[in-house]
């Protein structure tokens, strides 16, 4: 017999929506198809940020904020969004949610210069933090206990498929649209796409509410102080780049600190009051929820990271066209889908276990790809990467969709968007603070050197951005087997391990 979390704070479970096995699935494709297009922007803009510093004479701070400003917006936005949909409508979260990306998107397609469009990509990632609560909570609304785990099978092959194709599909709207504008297509592909998932969305979506009973105010003061917390966290290493970066910018973890102990001991007293704070610490004695949003937030650390890098060494250092650096990460797409697709059928089965054994080969696909990129011959150096990209992949696929599930198997639905969207700001500060090492590493051994070919300054400049990738998996890795531990020792409750 296992020892139960302590959850008498967390509300019951609830039924899920009452649909017909059709419309549940209608549903979920149209909740999965917008989560993709949200993936998608964090993704396949990379292969255009050349393109963009050409067009717009973007600096390295600029292109930063470009992609980690993105990230930063998703992640303040995450929280409130969840606990709205919670206790108001997951639906109306959700078509707001994506009615402003595809505005948003317009605006990005249309900026006349750099600042603006990093002003309409923060807007964008405002909006996606705004529909991917509701994404991960209509799921567990409308799934229960193995179907879900399916569900979530699908849901991580298809983000694995959105984040390993976007520098494909984004090297080929380049390609189409010319070197100078070609990166304005990758936003106004938003757009069609939004205004038909809009359209779904209002027909498919279910209107019934699963808000818990009891007190069901919206704590804004809450709400205020974790976006202070998230901000002042992910800003610096926003703001960061390898190139005279000011210093005074880690200042801003002393506020996050500040904001942080604030939050807390706010929540708690709103609690006290017999209120429903924003954030359930409840939640967090639930060692499955805690131990899968740890691993996810550090393996997130490492993930986008891997694929900036990697784009900006194809692209920069052995001169290959966007279309051909984004074909690099095909498969990592293909092998990441099945791997998912059938790691969300048996992650009951094997529980934590698959999610180690999927660490153990995203590390070693690293690995591969790092000898590739800098031991091989240029001509051969692409395809040598795309076979570490394949091991790679195959480890994903076992890492997102039944991480997901055993993170999520004890949270009550009622609570579903708000846990899903706390695990998507640990995501989205990890890709900001992963981004942030790896990529300003690689530009600082850039700037740095002097001396050598250019070829040599990118092998050197990779690897070193690289290692820090490799650190973050293994780091994620030794989570991954401490839960393990936990579990064999009878630590975590049953029901994460039958999800």
């Amino acid at each position: 017999m296992t020892n139960a979390p302590d959850t008498s704070s967390v509300p019951t479970s609830s039924s899920s929506s009452g649909y017909d096995e059709r419309q549940k699935w209608q549903a979920f494709w149209v909740c999965v198809g917008v989560a993709a297009l949200t993936i998608l922007d964090l993704s396949k803009v990379n292969v255009g940020l050349p393109s963009i510093e050409a067009s717009l004479g973007a600096g390295p701070t600029a292109l930063q904020l470009i992609v980690a400003g993105y990230a930063l917006a998703f992640g303040l936005s995450l929280v409130p969004s969840g606990r709205l949909g919670d206790l108001k409508s997951r639906r109306l979260m959700f078509v707001i949610g994506l009615s402003s990306f595809t505005v948003a998107s317009v605006l990005c397609a249309i900026a006349p210069t750099v600042e603006l469009l990093v002003a309409a990509r923060i807007l964008q990632g405002v909006a996606a933090g705004i529909q991917m609560p509701q994404v991960l909570g209509l799921i567990q609304q409308l799934f229960q206990g193995r179907e879900r785990g399916r569900a979530f099978g699908l849901f991580g092959a298809v983000i694995g498929v959105s984040t390993a194709f976007g520098p494909t599909i984004g090297g080929l709207l380049i390609a189409v649209g010319g070197a100078q504008d070609g990166w304005r297509l990758l936003f106004w592909m938003n757009v069609p796409l939004g205004i038909v998932a809009i359209v779904f969305a209002l027909k498919l979506l279910p209107r019934t509410s699963t808000a818990p009973s009891g007190h069901n105010e919206l704590d804004l003061m809450g709400i205020v102080l974790l976006g202070l917390t998230i901000l002042t966290l992910m800003l610096p290493f926003v703001l960061t780049t390898g190139q005279g970066d000011d210093p005074l910018r880690w200042l801003f973890l002393i506020g996050f600190a500040g904001f942080g102990a604030l939050f807390v001991w706010w929540e708690q007293r709103y609690k006290a009051h017999g209120k429903s704070p924003v954030v359930h610490f409840s939640l967090f004695s639930l060692a499955s929820y805690r131990n899968g949003t740890l691993i996810a937030t550090v393996y997130f650390c490492a993930l986008p990271a891997t694929f900036l890098l990697t784009t900006l060494f194809l692209q920069q250092g052995l001169g290959l066209e966007p279309v051909y650096a984004g074909m690099v990460t095909i498969p990592f797409a293909l092998t990441s889908a099945v791997a998912a697709f059938y790691g969300g059928r048996i992650v009951e089965k094997y529980g934590r276990s698959l999610v180690v054994l999927g660490l153990v080969l995203v590390g070693v696909g690293f690995v591969v790809l790092l000898l590739a990129a800098t031991l091989t011959p240029p001509e051969y150096t692409p395809w040598a990467m795309a076979g570490g990209m394949l091991v790679a992949g195959t480890g994903g696929g076992f890492v997102i969709s039944p991480n997901q599930t055993l993170t999520l198997a004890e949270v009550p639905v009622e609570m579903g968007g708000v846990a899903g969207s706390m695990g998507q700001v640990g995501q989205r500060a990890g890709t900001a603070i992963g981004t942030a090492a790896a990529v300003s590493t690689f530009y600082s051994v850039i700037a740095g050197r002097s001396e050598g070919s250019t070829l040599d300054i990118y092998h050197e400049a990779y690897r070193s951005g690289f290692l820090v990738t490799i650190a973050l998996v293994a780091g994620a890795l030794v989570l991954a087997l401490l839960d393990l531990r936990a579990r064999k020792q009878g630590r975590v409750g049953e029901a994460a391990d039958a999800s």
